[in-house]
């Protein structure tokens, strides 16, 4: 049969012509794909300029990682800190021609198209290259319906191959690992290494690395954090990958399998991990910083603290921080079940009682049901529906049935807490935990919140006494008073002190066993107006009502600026701003804001806020509280034998405890209470701050104690007071009313003040000189 003959058979022709129009259809769907027919194939230019998603890094005062803001985890690294073992692992499993191709493995890309086309066969994928996992990572995929797996590979081989000629090798493996994602929400090698290692890529060892390259092929199967044990066996297989392309020797890949995995997890969630009250508080501070002007971007935008990858470094020291959460947990869950022990079944939490009642109509969907109109039994049945809910336990999380009445019920029961540590000649915030478990309370009590102070306040009103012109060594008598010019007010002390009617003590033993009666006619000597004055000139900003009762603690205060009034103790006079953050960079390292565009107050030099012979009688008024008056126990219970000055403070009906605690080189302060200001402790014995704040500090201090790396501020030594202030202070603590004033005195229970009486008042004659 002749040549010619031979194409003119019909089966022939169709048989050319079909295979030429499959051609032509291939080549015309090909064409329609990278046209983008079936959707934007990205440039060259635009792939030369590619922008990733970075997660913003929250960093302490060392620069190690506390958290992060993002919308996909993730932050870029250089090659040079990817381990060679690493690099070995994830070519010897994912693509081991890698260095030999141009980005597209054609065999693999033929037989997915027609296994997928002419077979029906959807589980076809595979064989993708290292280059073409990048494409797919950077882009996704899109759902093309029953085309979609051909579409999206050959969509990828584009990109892949245009990726190709644009970047070296080098580049492709630093974007990949950039960029790929691994269990957990996390985009890229570092973001993971720090996640599941607790460390930097360049540190991963070799089982470690294999177990990341392990999880590529299914982050959730694969997940260490879930699946430990498949997860070790899928390491394996990448070690034995190894071995088999000549990048391990037999022994180095025996000893690694025999290695467990062991992993250090960090959560780096809003909601999750070290400090989240802290970087909650960061992130309101960059909102607002980043959206001035003088720190925009070069091209005039905006910083995006999800999307650009800024480091953000703050005051924060990680260890503290962890000490600080460690004592607050510790502390708080052994309180709470005296708290609740204590109350037992008469608790005013409990559905029916006062505060529950009132809690109930504060909901904001209780106010909208009644807004709408809604009956009280409508609301009620409403309110009542039940779902499964995920609840906070100091014993571990439960998901349980509950109502929006059960839940307010169960969580209205709960004490929390707040704790702050400023560094005194800086104002650098070390520790800050603003309450109790982020995930569930996430009301921050260090910044947000405002409770009445109790007698932590007390020292400010003696710092005015003494700053008014009023000595070291003045006594006061013990007894109550009743004030008629505040509506017969009489205020009386927590405890009965024995023989008290004729004792008088001097301001140093009334201050350090926190006497309110004393507390009062010190207020009143000095004048409201000037103690208000000495608070504002102590950092404080909140609004003092001008009444009696302050000498008490009856202002609502916020807790971080009672901590900056008490630096001025141990800074000199000087009141310590609070600081926070002290540089931001952009994500390849640049600054944004340096220490000085964010604090250009830093530049002042600030006025201090009383004398310096103030400060030391002061400072030994608080060490006599230690010492002797009434935070003994962190000597007696606790064993500290640190240089430790301080104040308690308990409120009316016991409802917040507070503890101040004041070293050299830290000041640290406790809070305790219930959310509902309408449940306090049901006796001052565990109310009392004292017992429901101090422990917090005490446990705290116990663990710098224990840390070597903190013997500076462990081992600090207050300044000794000068010869002068050492003479102001020698007086006894006590005196008891000679027998004339005694039998003469008369009845002094009810006098009438004048509140603006500055340095000379009705207590002017009980004044007694130190040569006296």
């Amino acid at each position: 049969m002749s040549y010619k003959s031979f194409f003119k058979k019909k089966w022939v022709k169709f048989l050319l012509y079909g295979s030429l129009s499959i051609i032509v259809l291939l080549i015309a769907f090909y064409a329609s794909i990278y046209t983008g027919m079936w959707g934007e194939v990205p440039t060259k230019k635009e792939l030369a300029s590619l922008k990733q998603s970075q997660a913003t890094q929250v960093l302490d005062k060392n620069a190690d990682l506390i958290g992060k803001f993002y919308i996909y985890d993730r932050q870029s690294i250089k090659f040079e800190s990817f381990p060679k073992h690493l690099l070995h692992a994830l070519i010897a499993t994912e693509d081991a021609r890698f260095y030999e191709h141009d980005g597209v493995d054609n065999k693999s890309l033929l037989r997915v198209f027609f296994k997928t086309i002419l077979m029906s066969d959807d589980s076809s994928g595979g064989g993708s290259t290292i280059t073409l996992q990048l494409a797919k990572n950077l882009y996704g995929r899109n759902d093309y319906g029953y085309l979609s797996i051909v579409v999206n590979k050959v969509r990828e081989s584009i990109v892949a191959q245009r990726i190709e000629d644009i970047y070296s090798k080098q580049e492709i493996l630093t974007l990949y690992l950039n960029t790929v994602p691994f269990p957990d929400n996390t985009y890229g090698i570092e973001s993971a290494a720090q996640k599941f290692f607790n460390t930097e890529t360049r540190h991963l060892n070799l089982p470690q690395s294999a177990t990341l390259i392990g999880s590529l092929k299914a982050n959730h199967s694969y997940n260490p954090r879930l699946f430990p044990e498949r997860s070790q066996l899928r390491r394996d297989v990448v070690i034995n990958q190894m071995l088999k392309n000549d990048y391990l020797s037999l022994n180095e890949a025996n000893f690694a399998k025999q290695q467990k995995i062991e992993l250090d997890y960090q959560y780096y969630a809003p909601n999750q991990g070290l400090a989240p009250y802290f970087r909650a508080h960061i992130k309101k501070q960059l909102d607002t910083l980043l959206q001035q002007k003088k720190f925009k971007k070069p091209d005039g935008e905006f910083y995006d603290v999800y999307h650009d990858g800024l480091k953000v470094y703050t005051t924060l020291d990680n260890t503290l921080q962890t000490y600080a959460e460690e004592a607050m947990q510790e502390h708080m869950s052994n309180l709470q079940r005296q708290f609740e022990k204590a109350y037992g079944q008469r608790a005013p939490w409990l559905k029916g009682k006062k505060a529950f009642l009132a809690a109930k109509q504060r909901l904001k969907i209780y106010k909208k049901y009644a807004s709408q109109g809604l009956s009280a039994k409508a609301i009620e049945d409403s309110l009542s529906k039940k779902k499964e809910t995920e609840l906070f336990s100091w014993d571990k999380t439960e998901i349980k049935s509950m109502s929006v009445l059960d839940s307010l019920e169960y969580y209205s029961k709960f004490l929390n807490a707040g704790m702050v540590s400023l560094e005194p000649s800086s104002g650098n915030v070390l520790a800050y935990v603003g309450g109790i478990d982020y995930r569930f309370f996430q009301y921050d009590h260090v910044s947000q919140s405002k409770r009445q102070v109790g007698s932590t306040f007390k020292p400010i009103v003696y710092t005015a006494a003494l700053e008014n012109g009023m000595e070291a060594c003045t006594y006061f008598p013990l007894k109550a008073v009743t004030y008629t010019d505040v509506d017969d007010w009489k205020p009386t002390n927590a405890s009965t002190i024995e023989g008290s009617e004729n004792l008088n003590y001097s301001l140093r033993k009334a201050l350090s066993n926190s006497v309110n009666t004393i507390a009062v006619k010190v207020l009143y000597e000095t004048g409201i107006e000037s103690v208000i004055e000495q608070a504002r000139a102590m950092g404080i900003t909140s609004d003092i009502e001008e009444v009696p009762s302050i000498a008490l603690g009856s202002s609502n205060l916020q807790l971080i600026e009672m901590a900056q009034a008490y630096t001025s103790f141990v800074n000199k006079s000087v009141p310590s701003s609070p600081i926070f953050i002290t540089k931001i960079e952009d994500k390849n390292g640049n600054t944004i804001a340096s220490f000085e565009d964010l604090h250009p107050q830093s530049r002042n030099e600030k006025q201090q806020a009383y004398s310096d012979d103030t400060r030391q009688v002061m400072l030994d008024f608080l060490k006599a509280t230690v010492n002797e008056g009434t935070a003994t126990r962190l000597r007696s219970t606790y064993g500290l034998t640190n240089e430790i000055a301080g104040k308690t403070g308990t409120t009316q009906d016991n409802k917040d405890g507070w503890f101040v605690g004041i070293t050299p080189q830290l000041v640290t302060l406790t809070w305790v209470g219930n959310d509902n200001q309408q449940i306090g402790f049901s006796n001052t014995g565990i109310g009392q701050g004292a017992n429901s704040a101090l422990p917090i500090f005490a446990k705290y201090y116990q663990k710098i104690d224990a840390d070597n790396k903190y013997n500076s501020i462990a081992n600090a030594q207050f300044e000794k007071p000068s010869v002068h202030v050492i003479e102001m202070l020698d007086c006894e603590d006590s005196k008891e009313d000679g027998f004339f004033k005694r039998l003469f005195g008369g009845n002094e229970d009810e006098k009438e003040f004048e509140k603006k009486k500055k340095k000379k008042g009705i207590f002017g004659w009980l004044k007694k000189d130190k040569e006296d």
